[in-house]
């Protein structure tokens, strides 16, 4: 209560929560206005495939196919290709992240005309293929109509992206996580609403015995305790870091007191939310190339292994199949395999240690260069072992309660993407704001001081 009564006081604050409340509001109305031309057939996306991490990225605006349809997805995929090929990878966009603002700015330009490039053929691809799966109908069909729809959903992603540039500049926290942390938060309710009609709704409306429904207030608590424990869970894993302690040549008696206050901290789960992102990204791209491919079937049963939330039937013998996750298996593999490149691209080893030797600085017991490299590899590597399985296991877990049965409907699995991203940018918009006290707070003790 305290912290809310300072937040409260605070007018820099509640200025930037209310100016994010606005940009938010502005973006709902936008999710909620479908593309002219398009009528939407069906009810809903499935809630673990490809398509269903968009729905919720851009919350639910592309179950309603609305002028955001696209939401910031091709935004993140080119953000990640982009500092991917910043690595060392591309000379000419390496040579631009060490040339500092006037680099980034020259990045992010590039990040730009590459979400254009992207974002038209997703939007192409998920027209197509929502299409022909009669998800959706056109008015009209031909070159131009095509045209016009993507340019709408371009148009889309794009004023999002401004809306979150926005909220960043004169807001709380990233203007992007905000709005896709909005987008999913705003479906909670409904989630807690069928949770309760399913459980307990429908056995006190038909009055069953006493026991049934007592086993239903039981089965909708355990809900509750479960979702309670996936947070707490969640906010241990982005919480969990590895501290390596760092000394430093020339602090003479002070060395011991500094050691204790200096370290270098390597998290556990370093690389967020991208590892799942960038996964279930390539997992949608064979369905996109199809749908370019005149007269493919979008149904074709090989289609089906990239499926995350299918069984895929294999021959067995004597003329038996038999059924495995292939979609799950790959999808966690590749979250897995994203998390320690990515980790190691977050914290490049090499680098460190160059910067190291540059500022004096080495890890007591461990040589200056190659050695200490090896040593945070080592160290970054065997902390991401836990962070890449409880970001899979996460990620995985409301596939596997839909696949194994254990919840009736797969609008009710708990878990998975959404609520790693809600638990990290509630973390982010927490330390944003202790930031704005502490600030507030000192200027209130300098003022102090030169009244005194």
């Amino acid at each position: 209560m305290k912290k809310f009564r300072a937040i409260f006081k605070n007018k820099e604050i509640v200025d930037r929560i209310f100016f994010t409340i606005v940009i938010l509001f502005i973006w709902r109305i936008g999710a909620a206005i479908t593309v002219p031309g398009v009528t939407v057939q069906g009810a809903s996306l499935s809630e673990h495939d490809a398509f269903g991490l968009m729905n919720m990225l851009g919350g639910g605006a592309l179950q309603s196919f609305s002028i955001m349809a696209l939401g910031v997805s091709p935004y993140i995929t080119s953000s990640i290709i982009i500092q991917l090929l910043s690595s060392d990878v591309l000379p000419a966009l390496t040579e631009l992240s060490r040339q500092g603002q006037a680099g980034r700015r020259k990045l992010d330009m590039a990040t730009r005309y590459l979400t254009l490039l992207l974002g038209a053929v997703q939007a192409y691809g998920i027209v197509i293929t929502m299409e022909n799966s009669n998800y959706i109908t056109l008015s009209s069909s031909g070159f131009l109509t095509y045209a016009y729809i993507i340019i709408i959903m371009l148009a889309g992603t794009f004023l999002t992206m401004w809306l979150g540039d926005q909220i960043s500049i004169k807001g709380v926290g990233n203007g992007i996580s905000m709005i896709i942390f909005a987008g999913i938060v705003s479906s909670l309710p409904t989630q807690f609403t069928r949770a309760f009609s399913v459980w307990l709704g429908s056995k006190l409306n038909v009055g069953l015995p006493v026991q049934e429904v007592l086993t239903g207030v039981f089965q909708f608590l355990l809900y509750i305790v479960v979702f309670v424990a996936i947070i707490i869970f969640i906010t241990f894993i982005e919480n969990s870091q590895r501290r390596i302690p760092v000394q430093s040549a020339g602090k003479g008696g002070r060395t011991a007191k500094y050691a204790q206050a200096s370290f270098l901290p390597i998290k556990v789960n370093s690389s967020g939310v991208i590892p799942v992102i960038f996964a279930s990204s390539l997992m949608m791209a064979p369905s996109i190339i199809v749908s370019f491919i005149q007269g493919a079937d979008q149904s074709a049963e090989w289609l089906n292994i990239f499926n995350m939330s299918a069984m895929t039937k294999m021959p067995w013998f004597g003329n038996q199949t038999w059924s495995m996750p292939w979609g799950l298996l790959i999808y966690v593999f590749l979250i897995i395999a994203f998390s320690f490149l990515y980790a190691n691209l977050q914290i490049n080893p090499e680098k460190l240690a160059e910067n190291f030797q540059k500022n004096g600085s080495y890890i007591p017991g461990i040589r200056p260069g190659n050695e200490t490299e090896r040593y945070v590899r080592k160290v970054v590597n065997r902390v991401t072992v836990i962070g890449a399985l409880a970001l899979a296991a996460i990620a995985a877990f409301p596939i596997i309660l839909t696949l194994t049965g254990l919840v009736p409907d797969q609008s009710l699995a708990l878990g998975g993407t959404g609520m790693i991203i809600v638990v990290g940018v509630a973390l982010e918009i927490n330390n944003q704001i202790d930031g704005l006290l502490a600030g507030k707070s000192f200027e209130e003790i300098q003022r102090a001081g030169g009244r005194g």
